[in-house]
């Protein structure tokens, strides 16, 4: 996408219909909102007595969480690599 243009897109998530806007493609905005649904059905289904407020909540806990999660796996295989590659270029 090039700068300056925007995507622009009305997505139904929980229930309720968001207009989404921003520089990523369709595909990626659907694929978000998706998610976000997903998990919001996943934990209201879990907690059928919670309203819609904590069920968003709790659904960005386990999100981020699960974001934080990768961001640390991420941070190990990059010091693995580097590990490795200081290993080859020594040993070359």
């Amino acid at each position: 996408m090039s700068d300056g243009q925007k995507t622009r897109l009305t997505v139904d998530i929980y229930g309720y219909q968001y207009t989404i806007v921003g520089t990523e493609s369709e595909y990626h905005i659907r694929r978000v909102t998706e998610m976000v649904d997903d998990k919001m059905r996943e934990i209201g289904n879990r907690n059928a007595t919670l309203d819609t407020q904590k069920i968003a909540v709790l659904t960005a806990v386990n999100m981020v969480n699960d974001y934080l999660k990768m961001e640390e796996e991420l941070q190990e295989m990059k010091m693995e690599l580097s590990r490795l590659k200081n290993r080859t270029v020594v040993n070359g």
